[in-house]
């Protein structure tokens, strides 16, 4: 059984082509691929198949199993795999996701190389409900949390997965992990949240530490990258151009009317291999 690790913002993901393998249980298939100590390992995995309203479509799951409505640093490593394989033989095309379709626009090299990746994310959810959280307001904006007996001030919006963003002073004297996992469990959203912690340079770059529902702390998020950008922009401490710098890379975002989004960045293979048959009964 095939397969293509890539990265993208240190967010690595491990690809299979969906029209070549039948695979019945992406979440199993899931746990077993992204495990870091047996496997190859990854933060999720991610698979192309055919869709009926789209170029093409995209199933993301996490490493925990469960299954992933969008991820931003996935859909430009998943657009960068399907065109430089041959699936996809366009540089602007739109694929489906479990929330919603995405337009893309492919930048490559002289060799024909995808090196950046546009995506148009759609606008930003800001009803509770949509989101989802649990407070009866029209918008999660600067609200508290205590964890730990500790006051924390917090916002969220939903861009294809809810996020909640924190705005930090030092971003290095943030305890990411004990936080994240506790924040992301909370009762506060009935469909666990993923957290990003964020210092704002100036007005046009920040940096993001990311705890991510289902995977953990990892080294970027690009859905995580655009709430953050929005957020800071509903707050009046980011313009609308946006350079973020994660743990593991960099991408900008731009905000437009009624918050909706495009984000930029690239995406590198890392290899290419094969499992054992054990993994085709998955």
């Amino acid at each position: 059984m095939e397969f293509t690790k890539m990265e993208a913002a240190g967010n690595d993901f491990v690809i299979f082509n969906g029209f070549k393998y039948q695979i019945k249980d992406y979440s199993n298939l899931a746990i077993k691929v992204c495990d870091r100590h047996f496997s190859v390992g990854a933060d999720g995995i991610l698979l192309c198949e055919n869709s009926h309203m789209a170029d093409i479509k995209m199933i993301y799951y996490n490493s925990d199993g469960s299954i992933g409505e969008m991820c931003g640093n996935g859909i430009r490593c998943f657009a960068k795999y399907v065109y430089e394989e041959g699936i996809i033989n366009k540089k602007v095309f739109t694929v489906e996701t479990l929330a919603g379709i995405k337009r893309l626009w492919l930048e490559t090299d002289e060799d024909n190389k995808v090196k950046a990746v546009r995506v148009n994310m759609g606008k930003a959810k800001l009803n509770p409900k949509d989101i989802p959280v649990n407070i009866n307001k029209d918008r999660v904006i600067n609200e508290l949390i205590k964890i730990d007996g500790k006051e924390i001030i917090f916002s969220s919006v939903q861009v294809g997965v809810p996020h909640t963003v924190i705005f930090v002073d030092n971003i290095e004297n943030v305890d990411i992990n004990c936080l994240g996992r506790k924040i992301e469990t909370h009762s506060l959203f009935p469909n666990k949240t993923n957290v990003n912690f964020v210092e704002v340079i100036d007005r046009n770059n920040i940096n993001i530490y990311t705890w991510e529902r289902g995977a953990g702390r990892t080294l970027g998020c690009g859905t995580g990258s655009c709430a953050s950008a929005v957020i800071g922009n509903i707050l009046g401490r980011l313009d609308n151009i946006v350079h973020v710098k994660t743990e593991g890379g960099e991408m900008e975002i731009q905000i437009e009317e009624d918050y909706e989004i495009y984000m930029k960045g690239g995406a590198n293979r890392i290899c290419d291999g094969v499992f054992s048959n054990i993994f085709e009964r998955y």
